[in-house]
């Protein structure tokens, strides 16, 4: 499950904003996916495509602000991330494709 939201735009398509949490349990920072879509469900069926089994979105308590509605409406798959920030006041890290995401490499057990 993920907090997240969504913005309806003017032509019926939809952007969907999640905050996943890092898969480890180290105190990593999470990141934030954003997905544009047809509509909310084919958004999630993109990402649980992917491998994302477990992503949900209920409610709309953190919907995608305009600066990331525009950053992904400008990339040309439509899926990007960035990690959350920490809490420090830094610069925000730029977006990726979704690609980096899933290839980054595991450490060793």
């Amino acid at each position: 499950m993920a907090a997240g939201g969504f913005c309806k735009l003017p032509d019926g398509m939809v952007v969907v904003a999640l905050n996943l949490p890092s898969p480890g349990a180290d105190g990593s920072p999470g990141v934030r996916v954003l997905v544009h879509a047809r509509n909310r469900a084919r958004a999630l069926t993109r990402l649980r495509n992917l491998g994302m089994r477990a992503v949900y979105l209920r409610g709309n308590a953190a919907p995608p602000t305009p600066d990331e509605i525009t950053a992904v409406l400008h990339h040309p798959d439509g899926l990007i991330w960035r990690k959350t920030p920490c809490g420090e006041v830094t610069p925000p890290e730029l977006w990726h494709p979704i690609r980096a995401l899933l290839r980054q490499p595991t450490a060793p057990v």
